[in-house]
């Protein structure tokens, strides 16, 4: 598919975004320092930059005669809006650009009204508004072996996105960038361009994600990790993880520089849900294990090509992989080890194919459930079976668990400290009512005594 942001016109097929900015990338090298030999002014038979043709000029033994800090380019009286980028040694200072009439253009020096600047450490992109015809000249760092090109539309062609995708999925996805129907072969480009892919939520409210948060799934990269094959080949790849609700999203991709963003909003998706439940039949005896089941949904999948590989996480931590290599119809089973009362985790990846033959893999939400200790599980027949619940529901529940018993104990505490308290305020008591007592006998055999005496007298 093929979609012109410049015009943002979404009626377009969309597996390749567009992004028209009239732009001239200057990649210039020592090898290939200067473009013409003599008076470039003079010379009318030398190659031109424009902005409709993309040329590269190489290095010329015969006629490239003029030192490296002497870089010439020519620019046209037709040429309303041109946007330069130079790529530089990492941590050089930025270029100077010199016009035909001798002027500089510096990164602290430019007519605001003209001159966009953005300086990064590897590179400066400068936009100039009506620039003066003629021989221009850059002075800095600027890479080796690098090209000179002209850009008049920026595309990324991407692979367009399966008809069936399922929550807890992820997809591989593949894109080159293109300039016009030619292809962009220089690895330094992929520092100045960003490539995003959002998903958005189309708000329906037949669907979970009513209401969603927009979700940043992925951005392309070209640099040999995660799901990109090889580092530099120009093959930029897209990792999206589809860890969110299922629903009806719609794919926005955005094209990045630093002086402009487009996007394009594609046809929305309509996200399964995740096509592998798990239940468990739990065991009331500690020497014989959990049944785990694994349920597969064949609305949209090939039920016998699913294989499994996860985990048990037991209620010490203790940690023990498991995989399911065969197996057919849809459903799986496998035995947990009974080990102790306490909460269980269960993991896992599932391996499949679509009704459509389309390889996928998944992760399933993960699954949890509480054995309690053998007294309170009298409720409990041998051989139930406890319902698959989300991962989130599971948290919820043993959240409400630990509240509760947080709850009791702050109570236990707070009757503690109340008991505490009026056992304190009753010894106050005595005390204050003991030392009454002691100051009203005091009192009283100090007017006794004083009274035996008056009689004496």
């Amino acid at each position: 598919m093929e979609i012109n942001l410049h015009h943002q016109n979404y009626s377009q097929p969309a597996n390749v975004v567009s992004l028209s900015v009239a732009m001239v990338l200057f990649f210039v090298s020592f090898n290939a320092a200067a473009f013409f030999a003599g008076d470039i002014a003079n010379s009318d038979n030398k190659p031109k930059l424009t902005k409709k043709t993309v040329e590269y000029y190489q290095s010329d033994n015969a006629t490239n005669q003029i030192p490296y800090f002497d870089n010439r380019f020519r620019l046209d009286a037709d040429i309303d809006e041109i946007t330069l980028i130079f790529y530089r040694k990492q941590g050089s200072k930025p270029i100077i650009l010199i016009r035909p009439d001798g002027s500089k253009i510096r990164v602290n020096e430019f007519d605001l009204d003209k001159v966009e600047w953005f300086d990064d450490t590897t590179f400066d992109m400068i936009k100039i508004k009506q620039p003066m015809p003629g021989p221009w000249q850059a002075v800095g760092n600027i890479l080796p072996n690098s090209q000179i090109l002209v850009v008049s539309d920026i595309k990324i062609s991407v692979e367009p996105l399966p008809e069936i995708v399922f929550s807890g999925e992820t997809l591989k996805v593949e894109g080159k960038l293109f300039n016009g129907d030619d292809p962009i072969n220089s690895p330094h480009f992929k520092r100045v361009v960003k490539l995003d892919v959002n998903f958005y939520s189309t708000n329906n409210s037949k669907y979970e994600n009513f209401g969603a948060d927009a979700i940043k799934v992925s951005s392309f990269r070209d640099d040999g990790y995660g799901l990109d094959e090889y580092a530099n080949d120009n093959i930029f790849t897209g990792e999206f993880v589809l860890d969110f609700a299922p629903g009806e999203w719609q794919p926005v991709y955005l094209v990045k520089l630093p002086m402009a963003t487009r996007e394009l909003r594609q046809t929305p998706i309509l996200l399964q849900n995740t096509p592998v439940k798990i239940s468990i039949v739990q065991s009331q005896d500690s020497d014989k294990p959990h049944q785990v089941l694994f349920s597969i949904d064949p609305s949209f999948t090939d039920p016998n090509s699913f294989v499994f590989q996860g985990k048990f996480t037991f209620p010490d931590k203790q940690i023990e992989p498991f995989s399911i290599m065969e197996g057919e119809g849809d459903s799986r089973a496998i035995t947990m080890t009974n080990t102790e009362p306490g909460i269980y985790r269960i993991n896992v990846s599932a391996f499949g194919k679509t009704i459509t033959g389309r390889e996928f893999r998944l992760v399933v939400p993960e699954f949890s459930f509480n054995v309690e200790v053998a007294d309170n599980l009298d409720n409990i027949t041998n051989g139930d079976e406890v319902t698959a619940v989300t991962s989130t529901t599971q948290r919820q529940g043993t959240d409400e668990l630990l509240a509760q018993s947080a709850e009791s104990t702050a109570l236990a505490l707070l009757e503690q400290k109340k008991a505490q308290a009026e056992q304190e305020q009753e010894t106050i008591l005595l005390i204050i009512a003991g030392n009454s007592a002691i100051v009203l006998i005091a009192v009283v055999l100090f007017f006794t005594l004083r009274r035996k005496k008056v009689k004496t007298k």
